[in-house]
């Protein structure tokens, strides 16, 4: 297991290198200086390049990427263009938020992913099962942004009930949760649905009923164990869609979290927060899957033996 880690821990820093090089590619070309930024809209082209030969502005593009990925092996992502505070202390002042509302998402996701995915595959064909699939339907094709403006617009304006913007309580992450975990929920309940029917109908379910044994033990413990691994794998995907949806999401409800500090700095021009953002919430991404190979084991028997064929 632990060499089976390692293996998955290197084949991260590719990865990462392929994120930065995409990434400021993609901000080197994009128009505006961002010496106006940090000098302002009356800067003198005296300033401005002064700026620029600082900074290695002047460099080409491989001399200018190569000297970021140096400076990101020493733990420097860079300083903020706004208020000249370091990258990555500016991300890790708001990650604790972002993180809170992915996971806060992931429960609500989960949860009823996973139960109306049951049992709509135990009811099969019924009025529950087509209107759970409907509403699964629905939330699969509905955006983040419109699903939030929905909520804001029913649950804070017109009924009142939840503050539709800010952070600090428990009421703030209601709204934000739900949005985000909605899309995915439909997503986890769809692929439990369907894992769930290929398993239910089985032998070794049919022998665990002749046997006598309570159909929630034969559903919970025969059925939805084995039907796990697809599900657990659409689980790990949908956490990072959930990391990415807060961007937008963290916008729509002014969370001061790492997804809005990405949008505010791409609209002042501040690369290299976006840059490290993009570049963090990657990391967590790999992370993330690495996680999940690493529970098929423990879930999978299968998986299990061939990491234990390898040593």
């Amino acid at each position: 297991m632990i060499k089976y880690i390692t293996r998955r821990l290197a084949a991260l820093i590719p990865v990462l290198l392929g994120v930065t090089l995409i990434v400021f590619t993609l901000l080197y070309f994009t128009p505006g200086d961002p010496a106006l930024v940090m000098l302002g809209d009356e800067a003198t082209p005296e300033a401005i390049e002064q700026v620029h030969e600082q900074l290695g502005w002047n460099d080409p593009f491989w001399v200018r990427y190569f000297n970021y990925v140096v400076d990101l092996l020493h733990g420097d992502m860079g300083m903020s263009y706004i208020n000249n505070r370091p990258v990555f202390d500016l991300l890790i002042e708001r990650m604790p938020k972002t993180v809170t509302l992915a996971c806060t998402s992931a429960v609500v996701a989960v949860t009823l992913g996973i139960v109306l995915g049951v049992i709509a595959a135990v009811r099969q064909n019924s009025i529950f099962d087509n209107l759970s699939m409907l509403l699964a339907l629905a939330g699969v094709s509905m955006p983040h942004f419109w699903q939030g403006l929905l909520l804001m617009l029913l649950f804070g304006v017109k009924l009142g009930w939840l503050p539709i913007s800010g952070w600090g309580t428990t009421a703030n992450l209601v709204l934000p949760s739900l949005t985000i975990g909605l899309g995915s929920m439909a997503i986890i309940a769809r692929m439990t649905r369907s894992s769930m029917l290929e398993v239910i109908n089985q032998d070794y379910i049919n022998f665990a009923k002749a046997k006598g044994q309570k159909k929630m033990a034969i559903i919970l413990g025969h059925g939805l164990r084995n039907a796990l691994i697809p599900i657990i794998t659409t689980i790990a995907l949908q956490f990072g869609n959930m990391l990415g949806g807060s961007v937008i999401t963290e916008t729509i409800f002014a969370i001061p979290g790492v997804g809005k500090l990405m949008v505010d700095s791409i609209r002042n021009g501040n690369f290299p927060v976006v840059q490290g953002g993009v570049l963090l919430i990657a990391f967590i991404y790999c992370i993330n899957n690495l996680l999940v190979d690493v529970i098929y084991a423990f879930v999978d028997p299968r998986v299990k033996t061939s990491l234990s064929n390898e040593r």
